[in-house]
C-alpha cells in the first residue's frame, strides 16, 4: 500500500511547491516598483488639456507615468505633420504615444487639413506608427471622440469612416486601438441630448443670433468622464499599462 501512495504524495507535494512559488512570484511582481515612463498625447482639440480629455487621463495615472500633452487645437493628421508638431512630439522621447485625430481631417476643413478616410488618413496614421516605432516608442491609436450631435436618439455617424480607418490601420500594423469613438458614443447616447450637454463648454458666441452650443469639446466634467473611458480602453488593450492607472 505504501508503494502505491508514495508517488501520489510526491506529486501532491510538487504541486503545492509549484503553486507556492507561483504565488510568491506574483506577490513579488505586484510589490515591484513601477518603472518610470513617459506617455505623449498627440491629436486635435478633443485631446488637449483645455478642451479635451487630456487632463482627465492625466488625473488617473500614477506618478510613475508622466503624461505630456502635445495635442493641438484645429490639427489634422496632415496639418500636424506639415507644421512639424509630430517631430516635436517624438523629440520628447516617449515610451508610449497615444494618437487621436479625425475631427479636422473631415471634408470642409480646407486642403491644408482635410484627408480621405480611404487613402490619405490611414497613410498619415501608418506613417505615425512607423516613425514612433523607429524612435523607440510604442504607438497606440485612438478612434475619434464622438460628436454629441443627435439625429433622433442616436448620434450622427459622420466620424465613423475615420474611426474605421483607425481600426484597419491598427489591425494591419499590429497596433493597440482604443475605440474611444464607440465608448464615447455609447456613453453620450445613454445620457441623451439634454444630459450630455453637461459635458460641454459654454456656448460659443456668434456675431449675430444666439450662442452656438459646443457639441464637440469637453468641459472639466466631460474630461473626467472621457479620461476614464480612455483608461478603461487602455486596461483592455494595453495590459502592460494597467499598473500605471489608479
Amino acid at each position: 500500500m505504501q508503494l502505491s501512495v508514495a508517488p501520489f504524495g510526491v506529486f501532491r507535494l510538487a504541486c503545492i511547491l509549484v503553486f507556492s512559488l507561483a504565488c510568491n512570484a506574483i506577490a513579488h511582481a505586484a510589490e515591484a516598483p513601477l518603472k518610470p515612463i513617459k506617455v505623449v498625447l498627440v491629436g486635435d482639440s478633443t485631446v488637449t488639456d483645455a478642451a479635451g480629455w487630456g487632463t482627465g487621463l492625466a488625473a488617473i495615472v500614477r506618478p510613475e507615468a508622466k503624461v505630456v500633452n502635445h495635442a493641438k487645437g484645429g490639427a489634422s493628421t496632415r496639418s500636424y505633420t506639415n507644421a512639424g508638431l509630430w517631430k516635436k512630439a517624438l523629440a520628447e522621447k516617449p515610451d508610449y504615444v497615444l494618437i487621436q485625430f479625425g475631427h479636422n481631417d473631415q471634408p470642409g476643413k480646407g486642403p491644408e487639413r482635410e484627408t480621405d478616410p480611404a487613402t490619405t488618413y490611414p497613410e498619415f496614421l501608418a506613417k505615425f506608427v512607423d516613425e514612433a516605432r523607429a524612435a523607440g516608442a510604442k504607438p497606440i491609436l485612438v478612434t475619434s471622440l464622438a460628436r454629441r450631435v443627435f439625429e433622433g436618439d442616436k448620434l450622427r455617424k459622420d466620424l465613423e469612416p475615420y474611426a474605421e480607418a483607425v481600426r484597419k490601420v491598427g489591425k494591419e500594423k499590429d497596433v493597440p486601438v482604443l475605440d474611444l469613438h464607440v465608448a464615447s458614443k455609447a456613453a453620450v447616447e445613454k445620457l441623451g441630448p439634454k444630459e450630455s450637454e453637461t459635458w460641454a463648454p459654454p456656448p460659443v458666441k456668434q456675431p449675430t443670433g444666439a450662442p452656438k452650443p459646443d457639441r464637440t469639446h469637453l468641459n472639466a466634467d466631460g474630461a473626467k468622464v472621457v479620461g476614464k473611458l480612455v483608461a478603461e480602453e487602455l486596461k483592455k488593450n494595453v495590459p502592460e499599462l494597467v499598473g500605471y492607472l489608479k
